[in-house]
């Protein structure tokens, strides 16, 4: 198990330039701890102080948010093996506004924030490479933020659809979603069920053909009368 995990961190992100070296350092610190949780198992709570940032090693977690009614409302999904997740309230230093809980049994890395601190003096190597790699993963948030807000600046539901799939086609016009319906109905800001009949809709039309999490454009001219 200490080689997969080692494995998820080295391809991770928050790795990016650290050394074999470097992450086994990382690993071997007494502020980097691995943590299982049940399903329905709460890894942080709304309103809690950050602790440090979380890595998913396995499983799958959901990120929800609570209405004054007692609603849940569904904000995203963490599912791919080596993700991170809290890093901004971490570094901004702010109380959660949302919860994370598993939705699987899930085991994640939880990095203490003691770790990179300048608070504490002189920071270890890995501790800087961390630090180079939150920089650089929130200059990726902010990028993947500006293409969220052209989306959801479209007016209607086919239009945010068609601007989201344009950025992502392949030579052949086909797109292949790494994330599930829900999480891409989060992402437009609207419900799984009317993201699957616009889809349907368009697939109809002759628009689109979709299978499962695949996407391919069948008529580029009446597509791109959506742009």
């Amino acid at each position: 198990m200490k080689q997969e995990i080692f494995d998820i961190v080295k391809s991770s992100s928050l790795a990016h330039g650290m050394t074999d070296a470097d992450v086994r350092a990382l690993l071997a610190s007494s502020q980097v701890r691995r943590r299982s949780f049940a399903k329905g198992g709460i890894v942080f709570q709304e309103g809690e102080q950050p602790r440090g940032l979380y890595l998913l090693l396995s499983g799958t977690l959901v990120i929800k948010k609570d209405t004054f009614s007692g609603r849940q409302i569904f904000l995203s999904e963490v599912s791919e093996a080596g993700e991170m997740f809290g890093e901004v309230y971490e570094v901004l230093g702010r109380p959660y506004d949302m919860y994370v809980e598993a939705a699987t049994r899930a085991e994640v890395l939880e990095i203490a924030s003691s770790l990179f601190s300048l608070a504490g003096g002189d920071l270890s190597r890995p501790a800087l490479c961390v630090q180079r790699s939150l920089m650089r993963i929130f200059a990726q948030k902010a990028y993947y933020m500006h293409g969220r807000i052209q989306v959801l600046a479209s007016g209607t539901l086919r239009e945010k659809i068609v601007r989201f799939l344009a950025e992502h086609l392949d030579e052949k016009g086909t797109v292949w979603l790494t994330e599930s319906r829900e999480t891409l109905a989060a992402y437009l800001a609207v419900t799984r069920p009317s993201l699957s009949r616009e889809l349907g809709a368009m697939a109809r039309e002759g628009i689109l053909e979709v299978d499962g999490r695949m996407v391919h454009v069948c008529d580029f001219a009446r597509f791109e009368s959506y742009l």
